[in-house]
């Protein structure tokens, strides 16, 4: 009689993305003290020093490169069956005017926030489907439901993302997949420094632009730590303590928002028509004139 192997146990592990510091750091800490077995991912793995001597096992993912997104992934599956868990967190802020950013910045924008995500489902998916369980987690913004000055292709590719995970969400169900979105609001992890730090501007839009420019990067910093909404800002931990949850429930909602800040401003988003929620953002943007 021949023996019949015994089925293989449903894969938990965890992939999170972006990891080197912020959000993905807590997230990944988070989870490997809960006891998931977690891939922590980074573009620069020296940076993850730490979590490895955490528990996780660390490796190069960069969400841009779809060679390296398919090396992860199959490694994963290599020792582990099926990837159970999906974090797509990576990503960064493009700020400036809409006319002012170079086109090429903004496809990089979209290449990280939306492109590198759903390549990473696509991956994912077919041994989440094999066992039929997996979680999807993407991290997405209080940003990718309302629409703050001069970062006006970062909340698009917010907007996309949002848009993208309730189709998915549809389509999965029935294979035992949950697919959830992490709407944080303001958030001390560095994301202002780095939204600032990669303004670049096309030729001849300097002049229209340069007050506004130089405003939006003043409030976007200062907006974490002075000002009525700073004493909503969250930290990374506070979402990290959400994916958590998220994960680990047996029927997880299929949005959560996090901090006091996306609490108060989708709420007043909602409230607000179009044009009295422009007269509020202008009491403290300049319109660009």
């Amino acid at each position: 009689m021949t023996d019949v192997p015994a089925p293989r146990a449903i894969s938990r592990t965890v992939l999170v993305t972006g990891c080197s510091s912020g959000i993905g750091r807590a997230i990944a800490l988070k989870l490997a003290r809960d006891g998931w077995p977690v891939v922590a991912t980074a573009r620069k793995p020296e940076l993850l020093g730490g979590l490895h001597d955490a528990g996780c096992r660390v490796m190069r993912l960069d969400v841009t490169d779809p060679a390296s997104m398919r090396g992860v992934v199959g490694a994963i599956e290599a020792v582990d069956g099926a990837l159970g868990v999906l974090v797509n967190n990576a990503g960064y802020s493009q700020a400036g005017a809409v006319e002012a950013v170079p086109i090429a910045r903004a496809r990089d924008q979209f290449e990280a926030n939306l492109f590198g995500p759903a390549h990473l489902c696509q991956l994912a998916l077919p041994g989440m489907r094999r066992q039929r369980w997996g979680r999807i987690v993407n991290i997405s913004s209080m940003g990718g439901r309302l629409v703050l000055p001069g970062a006006g292709y970062y909340h698009a590719t917010k907007f996309a993302l949002e848009a993208l995970s309730d189709a998915l969400r549809f389509e999965v169900e029935r294979f035992g997949i949950d697919v959830v979105l992490i709407e944080p609001g303001l958030i001390r992890s560095g994301f202002a420094s780095t939204a600032t730090s990669n303004l670049e501007t096309e030729p001849g839009t300097t002049d229209a632009y340069e007050r506004f420019h130089a405003e939006v990067s003043r409030i976007t910093t200062e907006s974490f730590v002075k000002g009525p909404l700073a004493r909503l800002t969250g930290t990374p931990e506070d979402v990290a303590e959400v994916v958590a949850r998220a994960i680990a429930a047996p029927r997880p909602r299929t949005r959560y928002a996090v901090g006091a800040s996306a609490a108060f401003l989708l709420t007043l988003r909602r409230l607000l028509p179009d044009r009295l929620w422009d007269r509020f953002l202008a009491r403290t943007y300049p319109r660009p004139s």
